[in-house]
């Protein structure tokens, strides 16, 4: 298997030799200095967003960082991840809303926090808990929070090239204006299909922190248990503060605005109705075949995370400690 930051790798060189060929028709119409502007305020933007962006997720979720003292449980579980993860002890936090779930962020390795819901810390049994952090931890550990960040900034650019063309461009140069609207529309199918390819980094990263979890030492089963359990947390939440975090879910572990619809997909998991998935269970589901009609796979397409029950299928596969 292809590793994630290979795959990120690549997949941000082809979102730059988008925006590459976008630009190559853009100076063919206007000049590189209006252009270069658009640029610098795209990065501009992403350096803010790099610079102030764990404020804004920090005040978005009302996160409570924790001393040793607050929770030594919590703190040992985090660091035995970090020691097995070979990266420093993240910063440890709790947000202060109801949605069971947990999420990493930060500017790199070194500024990674990791943050559980005080809903979560509610829900879990401490070994399903500890199979969700490792998910996280292995967010931070490859890297790819940056990497989504870099390539999120190319749809952005594609769409402010857009604007500028379709709405502004004919009043530069009255008699190629038919030439900016052409330009503009071909920079908006371009943003769509970027969009959607950082949809699918964000959804590849998930797998792999899934399997990250099981290769820092938690069972394949406790991690689909705690899925399977995050959805029903979820979709027990009322809207409106699911509402509120809708910006926010693809940090998450799952996307909770689809809990409801998850429900219905995972409800014949849970044979013997345990409120788990054990091992058993696990096996039966690797042994099915997943048959997603046309609005599963077209809800998979513009998701930030993968088709949960392709997730625990995938889950499935794997072996407790597993490289």
């Amino acid at each position: 298997m292809i590793g994630l930051n290979l795959r990120l790798t690549l997949l941000l060189g082809v979102l730059f030799g988008i925006v590459y060929m976008v630009v190559a028709m853009v100076m063919a119409y206007m000049g590189v200095q209006s252009f270069g502007l658009y640029i610098a305020m795209a990065f501009g933007v992403m350096l803010l967003q790099y610079l102030i962006g764990p404020k804004i997720v920090e005040w978005s979720m009302r996160v409570k960082y924790l001393k040793r003292e607050d929770s030594p449980w919590l703190f040992e579980m985090v660091e035995d991840l970090a020691r097995k993860a070979k990266i420093s002890t993240p910063r440890i936090g709790v947000a202060q809303i109801g949605i069971p779930n947990a999420f990493a962020f930060g500017r790199g390795i070194k500024d990674g926090r990791i943050c559980v819901t005080q809903g979560i810390l509610n829900l879990l049994e401490r070994n399903e808990l500890k199979a969700v952090l490792g998910h996280e931890m292995s967010h931070l550990k490859n890297r790819d929070v940056l990497f989504i960040t870099l390539l999120s900034v190319i749809p952005m650019i594609l769409y402010r090239i857009f604007i500028h063309l379709t709405f502004y461009g004919g009043n530069r140069r009255r008699d190629s204006g038919g030439y900016a609207m052409l330009i503009g529309l071909a920079a908006l199918v371009f943003y769509f299909i970027t969009n959607l390819l950082v949809l699918y980094a964000s959804r590849i990263r998930e797998y792999f922190a899934d399997k990250g979890s099981v290769s820092l030492g938690s069972k394949p089963s406790d991690m689909a248990t705690a899925l399977y359990k995050l959805v029903y947390g979820a979709a027990r939440t009322p809207r409106e503060e699911l509402a509120h975090a809708e910006g926010l879910k693809a940090f998450f572990a799952n996307d909770v605005s689809r809990a409801r619809t998850d429900i219905k997909e995972l409800s014949g998991l849970d044979l013997d109705k345990s409120g788990t998935i054990d091992p058993y269970e696990l096996r039966a589901l690797q042994e099915k075949r997943i048959n997603l009609n046309f609005g599963d796979k077209l809800m998979e397409l513009l998701s930030t995370h993968p088709n949960m029950l392709k997730r625990i299928k995938q889950l499935s596969t794997y072996s407790a400690g597993q490289q």
